[in-house]
């Protein structure tokens, strides 16, 4: 994948307000405009009341003939006992590419099943193997119970011997979105730096959750509470770190990461009105500067989550099929280079 880094035009940008805060109902898409006019606004910071509303939202799941579907308990992972979901193809073949995805959730929420018609699409269409993690949630499991988690999983997917899975161990990438968008970096950068680690052959952290400063000017445009916004993301920041928000490590926060060299291929989704736009923008930069290849699209109009907010909504469909023809373009890769 060459390097390369796609802005869209923006919309209305005249809308901004003196404040600083963005009036998104002016600057929004217009294809997602009545969707959005429709969201009622969400206390994130409940986030108690919000797993238990998430947990109803998947009570019923979608199915797909061509994948199988099953839940696997890890023991002696080096972890506490973790459940990983996974999803294989129906087709019969040799061996599989395979993808780790971390949920997203702002690491307070989230499970795998709240991505299943994405995971299946993936996996039918890709057809890889897809291995997500139930990784702990903070605040009651702070940094760095959920790298931890994510990690122990991709070590043990990528170990025929235990994981039983015919993963091609050439083909493996990470992917995730939001919070779980900063899990696939943190990962990537801790299977490089580890001497044993996996291979990562691609990574695709979407709107990724990057920077616990919450410093850029995107972080203060974004207040509406009716998405991902300032007060939820500093909350959440200040329960993934345990309230330490000072020698924060590179793993939990991977936009203060001092070295990016030897990272995969990147590939980068974000909108204009989302409030990671401007830490997603400078990461991407930044691995194009230690010689990374890097795709950065700033789509314009877009906000956080468009994926899993307006699954339905021909502007995401359109966009989950670009980011899903990206991570296949990367796995084929892999087999036209051997």
């Amino acid at each position: 994948m060459s390097a390369s880094i796609i802005f869209l035009s923006g919309l209305n940008a005249s809308a901004a307000t003196t404040d600083r805060s963005w009036n998104l109902d002016e600057m929004i898409n217009p294809e997602l405009r009545d969707d959005f006019s429709k969201r009622e606004p969400i206390d994130f910071t409940d986030f108690k009341e919000r797993r238990r509303a998430l947990a109803i939202a998947q009570s019923s799941l979608p199915t797909d003939d061509r994948v199988t579907v099953n839940d696997v308990m890890l023991i002696g992972a080096g972890v506490p006992d973790l459940r990983v979901r996974i999803y294989r193809p129906t087709i019969k073949l040799k061996e599989y590419p395979a993808l780790l995805w971390t949920h997203g959730g702002g690491h307070i929420m989230g499970s795998p099943e709240l991505y299943e018609g994405l995971l299946l699409k993936m996996a039918s269409e890709l057809d890889c193997i897809i291995v997500a993690p139930d990784y702990r949630l903070a605040p009651e499991n702070p940094y760095p119970a959920d790298l931890d988690d994510c990690y122990a999983a991709l070590k043990w997917m990528t170990d025929r011997k235990k994981s039983r899975l015919p993963i091609d161990k050439t083909r493996v990438a990470v992917a995730g979105d939001s919070a779980g968008g900063g899990l696939a970096v943190a990962v990537a950068m801790r299977a490089r730096d580890d001497k044993k680690g996996p291979a990562i052959c691609f990574d695709m952290p979407l709107y990724p959750q990057l920077d616990y400063t919450d410093s850029t000017d995107s972080s203060y445009q974004i207040t509406d509470h009716r998405v991902w916004n300032r007060d939820a993301n500093q909350f959440a920041w200040r329960a993934y770190l345990n309230n330490r928000l000072t020698n924060v490590e590179e793993y939990a926060s991977p936009a203060h990461a001092k070295n990016l060299a030897g990272m995969p291929p990147t590939y980068i989704m974000i909108g204009t009105l989302d409030m990671f736009r401007d830490e997603a923008i400078d990461y991407a930069q930044r691995l194009m500067d230690a010689g990374v290849p890097v795709e950065l699209h700033v789509i314009p109009g877009l906000t956080h989550a468009f994926n899993t907010v307006v699954p339905d909504n021909p502007l995401s469909v359109r966009l989950t099929d670009e980011f899903i023809a990206a991570l296949k373009q990367a796995l084929n890769a892999q087999v036209s280079s051997k």
